[in-house]
């Protein structure tokens, strides 16, 4: 059946989308099941197995657990999932020789080919040498060096270079992010790899040690789109680490990191925080809660980890910033956890639910003996264990691999995630870039669940058996009815104002600008093909210009180019006619800041909502 096209498709905060007429019933679900039998939920006994195909059948209602898929309305985007190439992980994989080069390459193969394999699409890759490491080491080890002429990626161009090489061409939509646990040990005030602070003299050394270490990185094919300023700052009594305050961590990235990002033309984007909820107060929120940082073009939200305070502090801070993106960076497998599958979904689920556009896991791969380690952590487990002694050449995938295969290996960089209720089966529902939809859900209890899933005026019953995962996929589109919102929808963008037509004057050439929201008919915009209409006229580009800087306002509808919009991935309202986005001018979130067309820089001021 032909799918139907959603030209400005909703992204970030919840929306609804008119719904086509319903389809013919009995459309195909596949199912993968992964299940395990002992208590501490690692002994799998299926792993991302399929199931035979069951179909959905017209009509809905409830059954034991009842699920209601509604893919017209839309939440974030997701970017991808994965876990990181430690220096540990690397050297296991490569440089040890444990592995063949036969067994690394099929290794890979089920880690990253998105078809043959789970798809993992996103790598956090300690910058330097982290707890999971065989020892201690920066790009620039030594006496001071602050014109960084000393500085080499000799070390990661050993194991961690080729094996993220090597994801990105198995997977070319994978996200490389960098955090780095310590500077060298020359810019501290204690001279060690272990805590200690950044001296405020060698800050602008330092933000030029992130450009070197992301231009060397691009020039052996390898984009880096993400880095953080610390990883969980102050922590490390035994293995590198760096003390950071809040106020510090603004002012780097003002003044230094941000400005370096800049100068250097490059594209990565910062990510606050990235430690846990119960430290955004402290860490973040400096950071954040300052304009001009929260509004350059080169900062990308906040990076959270979880393993203290409360994953709904994410909604809260959503619903602060709404345009403001937040990505999952770290948690951990490992012995102290109870029941691993268990922890596994949850995690899964909690942090989608609540914002993330990533899940990512600690290190990759440890080995039998969950080393090698530098300090820190010596019961972390990995989405594989390599054995280099006992068994040596042996790769285990253990039940993180399956869990993360069960988000990795259906939901797409790109899709985004449409609603559904949660129940004593847990879940979450994505509809992917190409229309098909994966529901990914969870039943912990000892005993199978009969779960009914509606969608539109359909549905399918399906057994969940015991302590299972079960992504359910399918493809078509919607039946059933979905009201819009009541006259049309607001457009948020910058500071959460409205997009707004002047003095709600519809006179032909009424400047188009940014007030705070009031839900008056000013700033009330419907759809109709892909053009916004506001006061029964249309959203324009004065003169159909295509120069930087060219009005944006009110006009008469006449199907021009000039008229017609649509939101790409990044959250950016393009005018066809000039390929040019929709911008808050001078990136003000000011009201009565007028709107124009500027190239697209995926700026705030350029990310727009319809709500």
């Amino acid at each position: 059946m032909r799918p139907t096209l959603l030209v400005v498709p909703l992204v970030l905060v919840a929306g609804m989308v008119a719904a086509p007429a319903a389809n013919a019933a009995n459309e195909s679900v596949n199912i993968w099941l992964t299940s395990t039998n002992d208590s501490g939920g690692r002994n799998v006994t299926r792993g991302l197995q399929q199931q035979s195909p069951i179909s959905f059948t017209a009509g809905t209602g409830t059954g034991q657990q009842t699920i209601t898929v509604d893919e017209n309305t839309r939440y974030q985007q997701f970017e991808g999932a994965g876990a990181s190439f430690t220096d540990t992980t690397a050297y296991l994989m490569n440089s040890s020789g444990a592995l063949s080069a036969a067994t690394r390459n099929a290794t890979m193969q089920k880690l990253f080919d998105p078809v043959n394999g789970i798809g993992l699409s996103f790598l956090r890759n300690p910058m330097g040498a982290s707890d999971l490491a065989r020892y201690s080491y920066t790009y620039d080890d030594g006496a001071a060096d602050p014109n960084l002429t000393r500085f080499s990626l000799s070390h990661d161009l050993v194991d961690v270079i080729p094996l993220t090489k090597q994801a990105k061409q198995l997977n070319p939509q994978l996200k490389v992010m960098a955090s780095p646990w310590t500077a060298p040990p020359w810019m501290k005030d204690n001279n060690s790899y272990i805590q200690g602070w950044l001296q405020s003299q060698y800050y602008q050394a330092y933000a030029n040690y992130f450009v070197k270490y992301i231009q060397g990185f691009q020039a052996q094919g390898v984009p880096v789109d993400y880095v953080s300023e610390q990883n969980e700052p102050t922590v490390g009594g035994n293995y590198p680490g760096m003390n950071w305050n809040g106020s510090g961590l603004a002012v780097f990235a003002k003044n230094n990191l941000l400005p370096a990002l800049h100068n250097a033309g490059l594209s990565t984007k910062v990510l606050a925080l990235d430690w846990n909820w119960d430290s955004y107060d402290s860490f973040a929120a400096p950071t954040v809660n300052d304009a001009s940082i929260r509004n350059d073009p080169n900062f990308g939200g906040v990076a959270w980890h979880g393993y203290e305070g409360d994953v709904s502090e994410q909604t809260t801070i959503h619903n602060q910033y709404p345009s403001m993106n937040m990505y999952e960076t770290e948690h951990s497998g490992g012995n102290w956890i109870g029941n691993q599958q268990n922890e596994d979904m949850n995690n899964i689920i909690d942090y989608t639910r609540n914002w993330d556009r990533s899940v990512v896991k600690w290190s990759l791969a440890v080995d039998e003996h969950q080393g090698p380690n530098n300090g820190g952590c010596s019961t972390c487990t990995g989405l594989i264990t390599v054995h280099q002694n006992d068994n040596r050449g042996q790769v285990d995938y253990n039940i993180e691999y399956y869990d993360m295969g069960q988000l990795t290996k259906f939901v797409k960089p790109g899709a985004t995630r449409i609603a559904s209720n949660d129940s004593a089966v847990r879940n979450v529902a994505w509809i992917n870039p190409d229309g098909s939809k994966a529901l990914v859900a969870y039943n912990p209890s000892g005993s199978a669940q009969s779960v009914r899933v509606n969608w539109g005026n359909e549905s399918f019953t399906y057994s969940v058996p015991a302590a299972t995962s079960a992504t359910f996929t399918w493809n078509g589109t919607q039946g059933g009815t979905t009201t819009p919102p009541p006259g049309g929808r607001t457009i948020t963008g910058i500071g959460g104002k409205c997009v707004d037509v002047a003095g709600a004057n519809s006179a032909n050439g009424t400047q188009v600008q940014i007030y705070t929201c009031n839900g008056t008919a000013a700033q009330t915009w419907t759809q109709s093909g892909s053009a916004l209409q506001s006061l029964g006229k249309c959203l324009d580009v004065s003169g159909a210009s295509t120069a930087n800087g060219a009005k944006v306002q009110l006009y008469d509808c006449n199907g021009s180019g000039a008229q017609q919009w649509t939101q790409n991935g990044q959250h950016e309202l393009v005018n066809t006619g000039s390929g040019k986005c929709l911008d808050a001018t001078n990136q003000s979130s000011a009201d009565g800041t007028p709107l124009q067309i500027w190239t697209c820089a995926g700026g705030a001021n350029q990310q727009w909502t319809l709500n």
